[in-house]
């Protein structure tokens, strides 16, 4: 019954929300809602920078010769990677992240 509720309670603000998936507050436009066409006006990224050190982070606890599966690096855009963050600590660490 309690799933019953809240599929209608969804149903009903994307029916609601029809009309604001065109633009989000300020003028920009929502990306994703027709994905074979970008939006005219969204934001495109033209340059990745990468800052100083951060290949060194991205290969933390790991040993040379770097294996050809870490090739993607060179590709890696502005998105979110969790390869480059810390993880667990403890004894999945494996990487060293936090120390000794």
């Amino acid at each position: 019954m309690v799933k019953i509720a809240m599929m209608v309670a969804v149903l009903i603000g994307v029916v609601a929300g029809q009309g604001i998936a065109t633009s989000a507050e300020g003028g920009y436009p929502i990306a994703g809602t027709q994905p074979s066409e970008r939006p005219a006006g969204a934001p495109v990224i033209r340059e990745v920078q990468k800052p100083q050190g951060w290949y060194t982070r991205a290969l933390t606890g790991i040993s040379q010769p770097y294996p050809p599966s870490l090739r993607f690096l060179e590709d890696q855009g502005n998105w979110y990677t969790p390869f480059n963050h810390p993880g667990m600590h403890g004894r999945y660490d494996i990487r060293g992240w936090y120390g000794q």
